[in-house]
């Protein structure tokens, strides 16, 4: 990660409390900040992605205290702040009557997801500001989500006012989201913080969500690069380009290994960065599919293979 530079910080800070938007880094991916409390800032995030807003967004916080001031925080809900915060984790719980933010966040539900993320910029940026950040995913709606500033600035161009360079996202994945409701967890959306440990904390089997979008990533169609992806590869067939996973025999040309060794976090942290390359590698050769090799379904490989499975789907 690059040093903080304060100047960077508080020009930033300055652009969020006049209505703009920033593209920050944080441990999962690049978001697209704006202050939760501004309409119109909330809607240019909308606007800069082409989001559907029927899609909620997640509200970024420097601590307890302040998710206290926008939503209620049961003694489950504290409890899970307490393991996993600061960290990819994002809590859905009940929207306070009383609270400020913009409607467009919670997309007409009562419940806001709400995180509090662990990177110094981030961090920095969220209590210079000294007000929530609504912050998606720096990247068009529906594409392969940013780990990298130049991802950012190659995705969204001139939609940004001001892009905070943190270097690469260490997860590469973005936050596990559930939602915490009376004495149950639901699983919303598999990310950067694996199921068992959620489970060990609550002390209970996570339920899993069906139905209506109540978070962002539950899109079925998603993380989407330009080539079809072809899951579950046992090897790469002429006319692919691959994303290999472990030792993987006859890989070819316009070939990539998410984990040689066989690491479940080091290929989350290489997933999206490894499909932008592989689908301008397609690009290039003329290929038409992204083959890719399974992957475990166990810690991370659950969140991987979710992000794999949106990319993959029919796209309207």
């Amino acid at each position: 990660m690059t040093a903080l530079d304060h100047k960077n910080i508080r020009d930033a800070a300055r652009i969020i409390r006049d209505g703009g938007v920033i593209a920050m880094p944080t441990e999962t991916v690049y978001g697209l900040a704006a202050d939760a409390t501004n309409d119109t800032a909330v809607a240019r995030i909308f606007e800069a992605k082409g989001r559907p807003q029927f899609n909620p967004l997640i509200i970024h916080v420097s601590g307890v205290e302040m998710a206290r001031a926008f939503v209620e925080v049961s003694p489950l809900a504290q409890k899970l702040m307490a393991e996993f915060w600061p960290g990819p984790l994002t809590l859905v719980l009940p929207r306070k009557k009383d609270s400020n933010l913009s409607l467009l966040v919670s997309a007409g539900l009562d419940t806001v997801g709400v995180r509090m993320p662990k990177h110094d910029l981030a961090q920095a940026l969220i209590k210079a500001a000294d007000r929530p950040l609504a912050a998606p995913s720096a990247n068009r709606s529906g594409t392969i989500s940013p780990t990298r500033a130049d991802h950012v600035k190659d995705g969204l161009g001139e939609r940004v006012d001001m892009i905070l360079d943190g270097g690469p996202c260490p997860v590469g994945v973005e936050s596990t989201i559930v939602k915490v409701e009376n004495d149950r967890v639901t699983l919303l959306r598999p990310g950067g913080i694996a199921r068992e440990a959620i489970e060990r904390s609550a002390g209970q089997a996570l339920s899993s969500a069906h139905g209506k979008i109540e978070a962002p990533g539950m899109m079925t169609s998603h993380y989407a690069p330009d080539a079809k992806i072809r899951l579950n590869a046992q090897e790469q067939r002429e006319g692919e380009a691959f994303l290999g996973f472990g030792e993987i025999e006859g890989a070819g040309p316009s070939s990539l290994n998410l984990s040689k060794s066989g690491d479940l976090a080091e290929a989350a942290a290489n997933l999206f960065a490894y499909l932008r390359e592989a689908d301008l590698a397609a690009k290039t050769h003329g290929l038409k599919t992204i083959a890719v090799a399974p992957i475990p379904m166990e810690g991370l490989g659950e969140a991987i293979n979710d992000r794999l499975a949106r990319a993959a789907a029919p796209r309207d």
